[in-house]
Order: C-alpha cells, then sequence, then structure tokens
C-alpha cells in the first residue's frame, strides 16, 4: 500500500471525511512538507481513527485543546481518537503521518485486545495527546519508522509489520497511562462538547452575518463563557476564528472558481465589501487576493 496524498476533507462539525486506508487494512501513511504559511496549515479537525506524527526535519506546532507542543526533529506525538488538533509549521518542516483505526489493532470488541488494552486506552481522560521527545522512549519512534517504512514500500506481508508495530506503541502508551481494564465509555468534557457545537456553526452561517452572540447560542452558553471556552481549547477568541476560517473559505474559492471575481468571492465568504476582503487576506497571506489566484493557477 503506497502513501496516500495529504489534504483535509472536513464536514460542517470539523470531522475529517477521508479515509484512511481501506476497509480491509484501515491504515494509511503521509508524508508531507510544511512552511509557516496559511494554505500549509492543517486546521482544527478531528476524526475517529488515531494519529501519529514522527517530524522529519524541522520544527512544528501541535495544539490539542488547552494544550500546545513544539516539536523538532526526531519528536513524536501520539493523539487519541476523536481529539481536536491542528498543526502549523515553525517556520518549516517535513513530516511523516500515521492515521489508523484502532480495529486495525484489537480486530473486535469481542477479543481480550479491545476489552482490555485498546478501549481504557480510547477512553482515557487523560490520554488527548501525548509527546515523545527525540532522545527518551527510543524505542517509539523505532517502532513508528517501522510501520511507515514497511506501508510507504508495500513489500510482501507488510501489514504484518505495520500491524505488529502499532500494537508496540498501543501497548507503551497503555503502560505510561497505568491502566486497568476499563470498558466505560468516559465522554468528551464540557468544554470539547461546546466547542465542537460552536465551530459546527460558524463553518455552516460563515457566510452569513455572525455575532458572539450567535456563536454562544449555538452551544446554549453565555458570551463570556464563549470567549472563556475559544480562548482556553484553541487559543483564539471566537471572531479571530471566524476571521481566519472566512479567509482560507475565500481562498480556496479564488483557485476552485477561478471565473468569479474578487467581489464575489468576497461576498461568498462572508466579508461586507471587497476592499475589506483584501485587506484582510493580505494580512493573513501576504498578498492580494488576485496575486493569490494568479500565482497559485500558473503553477
Amino acid at each position: 500500500m503506497a502513501l496516500q496524498e495529504c489534504g483535509l476533507n472536513l464536514n460542517r462539525v470539523s470531522k475529517e471525511l477521508q479515509p484512511h486506508g481501506s476497509p480491509d487494512f484501515p491504515c494509511a501513511g503521509y508524508l508531507s512538507s510544511h512552511r509557516d504559511r496559511p494554505e500549509d496549515v492543517i486546521p482544527w479537525h478531528w476524526h475517529e481513527e488515531m494519529e501519529m506524527v514522527y517530524v522529519e526535519s524541522g520544527k512544528m506546532k501541535i495544539k490539542i485543546p488547552s494544550k500546545s507542543f513544539f516539536l523538532e526533529k526526531g519528536d513524536c506525538f501520539i493523539i487519541n481518537s476523536n481529539i481536536l488538533h491542528d498543526c502549523t509549521a515553525a517556520p518549516e518542516c517535513r513530516l511523516r503521518f500515521l492515521v489508523f483505526s484502532p480495529l486495525l489493532i484489537f480486530g473486535n470488541d469481542d477479543l481480550v485486545f479491545a476489552k482490555k488494552y485498546i478501549q481504557p486506552l480510547l477512553s482515557c481522560s487523560s490520554f488527548s495527546g501525548y509527546c515523545i521527545k527525540a532522545g527518551n522512549n527510543e524505542n517509539v519512534p523505532c517502532w513508528f519508522n517501522r510501520a511507515f517504512e514497511a506501508l510507504a514500500r508495500d513489500h510482501y506481508g507488510f501489514e504484518f509489520i505495520v500491524r505488529e508495530n502499532l500494537s508496540r506503541i498501543c501497548l507503551f502508551l497503555y503502560k505510561e497511562f497505568d491502566l486497568q481494564a476499563d470498558t466505560r465509555n468516559i465522554p468528551l468534557n464540557q468544554d470539547d462538547l461546546r466547542i465542537r457545537k460552536m465551530l459546527a456553526y460558524i463553518h455552516k452561517n460563515f457566510a452569513e452575518d455572525i455575532f458572539l452572540s450567535d456563536i454562544s447560542s449555538s452551544a446554549g452558553i453565555s458570551e463570556r463563557e464563549c470567549l472563556r471556552c475559544f480562548q482556553k481549547t484553541i487559543q483564539l477568541s471566537p471572531i479571530q476564528y471566524l476571521l481566519k476560517y472566512r479567509i482560507m473559505q475565500g481562498a480556496e474559492m479564488l483557485l476552485k472558481n477561478p471565473a468569479d471575481s474578487i467581489s464575489e468571492t468576497a461576498v461568498f465568504c462572508g466579508f461586507d465589501s471587497p476592499s475589506n476582503f483584501a485587506k484582510t487576506f493580505k494580512r493573513f497571506y501576504n498578498c492580494t487576493p488576485r496575486e493569490y489566484r494568479n500565482r497559485n493557477l500558473t503553477r
């Protein structure tokens, strides 16, 4: 199985829709390079699969709700199932990703692998993300790279090598968090549930006039609580996130719909005037919308 192309396809609640691997082997590998520019940001999203990231070169910042981590060459980061996260180069990096369904490890819910090890790990409230710095727990990056290279080379029997090494990492995490067999399905904490509702509202209505009161109402909380929740969880205010999301949607529209005018694109992504759109766009992308379109469509 060759490496897959890195790219996100998100629904309105930030869940990634892109399949990782295939139904009979639900694991995918990605190799990608990033710089600290808006189009290279991996935005806030989540998926049911677990994700492992290895920094091949450079530096990056990865965020999960309420926490930020700076990773350097040789560092490894593991993200639990259903956890919101985003990644940004700092200022550039080359990354290896493995994204896989826990089913690959435990087979089905009736087996001991699920009941005793993986389900307790997935429902562990203290395991949202786990960072392993280069030089610490050296077995983990070694296991990761064995799995990644087996997947990339697609040699006979690579599936066994991938599954074996990912299983080793999961068992390491089980021991690290000192888990006991526990099949309780611990729900997301309140802030995570609220932020998902508010992000879903923004993603659905970004082209309309949106006020702080609208965003807070979508989660049934006060404006003050909304501000606290955003700042704690994703380290941005609701309006900053809305503006960033509008600009990113605008950048995508400029390339997907080249026949549309800049004015039409401004309206479609929620700006009240082309000049305001252009001014804000330049702040994020260091170029005008027209320059951005011309530069990327002529590549």
